[in-house]
C-alpha cells in the first residue's frame, strides 16, 4: 500500500473527503448489479449463434481492431487527459486506471441498442477481458511506474470472475436460442425491461446513500474527464474500425467496446489499492464514470434510432439489423453495410 501526501487534501478542486457508502448500501448495491449482470447477460446470449461466433474466432480482425482502440487509445486518451488537465497524485492514477480497464459488460448491451453485431460484441468483451491479466499490470507500469504497488494491486480474481460471469450465462443464453428460439426473444426483452429499472434503482440508492447527485460531488476537470475520455473512445473506436473497412454494426459495435470501460474493475483496485480513509470520495468516481459514458452512450443510440426511423419512413434504402447478413451474402462486390 502506497501513501501519498495528497490525502484527504483537495487536488485541483477534488475534495477527497466526503460522504461514501455504508457497508449495507454498498452490499445492496453489490448484489443488484450482480444479479442484473447475470439475467442481462443470459438475455444477450440468446442474440448470439454459434456459427457466427465461429467466424469472427477463425477471422478476428473486428476483435483485433478493438482490442488496439481499447488497449492503445483509451490509456493514451487517459494519460493526455491526466496531463492536459494538470491532475496529481491520486486523482491522476484514479483517471489512469479507468483508462486502462478493458471493455466491461456495459458495451454488450450498448451494442444491442444501438443494432450492433451481439457475437462479435460478446467475442470482444471476453477477448478483452482474458487479455486484461496480461495488459493492465503492463498498462500501469507503462503509465503509473513511479507508483511501484500499483501493479500487485490489479484484480486478478475480479478479472476471472469478470470473465465466468460473461461466458456462462452467455452460454445458457445460446443454448435457449438454438433450441427454444420463441423463448429466446422473450428473455431478450425481459433482460432489457430488468437493466432499465435495475439502473433507475441504482441512481435512486446512489443519490440517497451520499445525500445527492453523484454528478455534483466532483470537480470541473474531473467531471470534464468523464465526458471527453468515453466520448473518444467512442469516436475513435469507429473511425479506426472504419479504416480498416468493417461493416457497419461492427463499427458500432467496436465504437461502443471500445468507449465502454469496466468500471467495477476500476472501483475493485481502487479498494486494493488505497485505504477508505485514503481515497476518500474518489472511490465514488468510477460509478460517476460510469454513468457518464452510459448517458453518452444512450444520445448515440436514440441519434441512430433516430436517423433509422427517418430513413425507414422517406422510403429511402432501409435495411433492418436481422437482414442485413442476408443481404451482404446475396450482393456481390459490396461491403454488406446497412444505412
Amino acid at each position: 500500500m502506497f501513501l501519498n501526501d495528497s490525502f484527504n487534501t483537495t487536488t485541483n478542486g477534488s475534495v477527497l473527503d466526503g460522504p461514501q457508502f455504508s457497508p449495507a448500501m454498498d452490499k445492496f448495491i453489490s448484489i443488484l448489479l450482480v444479479v442484473t449482470l447475470l439475467i442481462v447477460m443470459v438475455s444477450m446470449g440468446c442474440t448470439m449463434e454459434v456459427p457466427k461466433i465461429k467466424a469472427h474466432l477463425m477471422k478476428p480482425k473486428g476483435v483485433a481492431i478493438a482490442l488496439l482502440a481499447q488497449y492503445a487509445v483509451m490509456p493514451l486518451t487517459a494519460f493526455v487527459l491526466v496531463k492536459v488537465f494538470r491532475l496529481t497524485g491520486t486523482t491522476a492514477i484514479m483517471v489512469l486506471i479507468c483508462g486502462c480497464c478493458p471493455g466491461g459488460t456495459l458495451s454488450n448491451i450498448l451494442a444491442l441498442g444501438i443494432n450492433g453485431d451481439m457475437n462479435l460484441s460478446i467475442v470482444m468483451t471476453s477477448c478483452s477481458t482474458l487479455l486484461a491479466l496480461g495488459m493492465m499490470p503492463l498498462l500501469l507500469f507503462i503509465y503509473c511506474h513511479s507508483f511501484p504497488h500499483l501493479q500487485s494491486a490489479v484484480p486478478y480474481k475480479d478479472i476471472s470472475v469478470s470473465l465466468v460471469m460473461i461466458l456462462i450465462p452467455c452460454g445458457i443464453g445460446i443454448l435457449i436460442n438454438r433450441y427454444r428460439p420463441k423463448c429466446a426473444k422473450v428473455i431478450t426483452w425481459v433482460g432489457l425491461i430488468i437493466l432499465a429499472i435495475a439502473i433507475l434503482v441504482l441512481f435512486i440508492s446512489s443519490s440517497v446513500a451520499v445525500g445527492g447527485s453523484l454528478l455534483n460531488l466532483f470537480s470541473p476537470p474531473l467531471m470534464a474527464i468523464a465526458a471527453l475520455l468515453p466520448l473518444t473512445g467512442f469516436s475513435f473506436g469507429y473511425i479506426i474500425s472504419s479504416i480498416f473497412k468493417l461493416k457497419q454494426r461492427e463499427r458500432r459495435t467496436v465504437a461502443m467496446e471500445t468507449g465502454c470501460q469496466n468500471v467495477q474493475l476500476c472501483s475493485s483496485i481502487l479498494k486494493l489499492a488505497f485505504l477508505p480513509q485514503e481515497v476518500g470520495i474518489l472511490f465514488l468516481y468510477p460509478f460517476v464514470y460510469g454513468s457518464v459514458q452510459l448517458m453518452e452512450a444512450v444520445v448515440l443510440i436514440v441519434l441512430y434510432r433516430s436517423y433509422q426511423y427517418y430513413k425507414e419512413h422517406t422510403g429511402e434504402s432501409y435495411l433492418p439489423a436481422a437482414e442485413e447478413d442476408k443481404a451482404a451474402k446475396a450482393s456481390s462486390g459490396t461491403t454488406g453495410e446497412d444505412q
